[in-house]
This record gives C-alpha cells, sequence and structure tokens, in this order.
C-alpha cells in the first residue's frame, strides 16, 4: 500500500469536500459531517484538516464572494485535488479489499 499519510478525520473530510463541491466550505462540512455521524464536529476541527489537506495537495482552495450574512466575509470554497482523488481511491480499494475478506459468519457476532 502507498503511504497516503491521510487520517481517518482527514479522510470523511476529504470526502464531504467532494460531496458538497461547489459550496464546501468549513462550516458546511462540518455540519454535514454531524448530520452523517450523529457526533459533535467542530467547525475549527474541520479548518485544521482542511489547512493539513491543502498542504499536503490534496484540495485547493479559493475565496468566493463577499455574502451579506456573512457581514461581508468571503467564504474559503475548497475543491479536491487529482491527487486528493487518488488517494481517495486507493484507500476506497484497500478498504473494500479487506472488508470482502471478513467471513460471514464474524459479521453476525458483531451484532
Amino acid at each position: 500500500m502507498r503511504r497516503s499519510d491521510l487520517g481517518e478525520f482527514e479522510e470523511v473530510v476529504l470526502l464531504t469536500v467532494a460531496v458538497m463541491v461547489p459550496k464546501a466550505y468549513s462550516v458546511i462540512i462540518a455540519e454535514e459531517l454531524e448530520r452523517e455521524t450523529g457526533q459533535p464536529v467542530s467547525t475549527g476541527a474541520v479548518h485544521a484538516a482542511l489547512q493539513r489537506l491543502e498542504q499536503k495537495g490534496y484540495v485547493t482552495s479559493v475565496l468566493g464572494e463577499a455574502t451579506a450574512e456573512r457581514g461581508g466575509r468571503r467564504k474559503r470554497l475548497f475543491t479536491v485535488t487529482a491527487l486528493g482523488g487518488r488517494v481517495l481511491t486507493d484507500v476506497r480499494s484497500v478498504r473494500n479489499r479487506l472488508w470482502e475478506r471478513i467471513v460471514p459468519p464474524t459479521m453476525l457476532e458483531w451484532s
């Protein structure tokens, strides 16, 4: 397996960016993760993960237009890069191969 340096939280943030494009910014990403996981997700944690993902080249960002609802401030909008997409595909492939190797009776014991 190629080393991707992608942590679990970074992975779900990166996936959420892919889902939310073209409106992927930290607040809406945190809200979506809370909906999906049922757990509180801080905007600060999402923002930090987005910064790490951008440093790794997995996402890029641009400043959107200023809006009245944000007091004239601009949102930083994120998009998954080609490298980020390849990393997500690699991670998914590894996970799928491992899940396929779980024997069905084992899964029944988890219930």
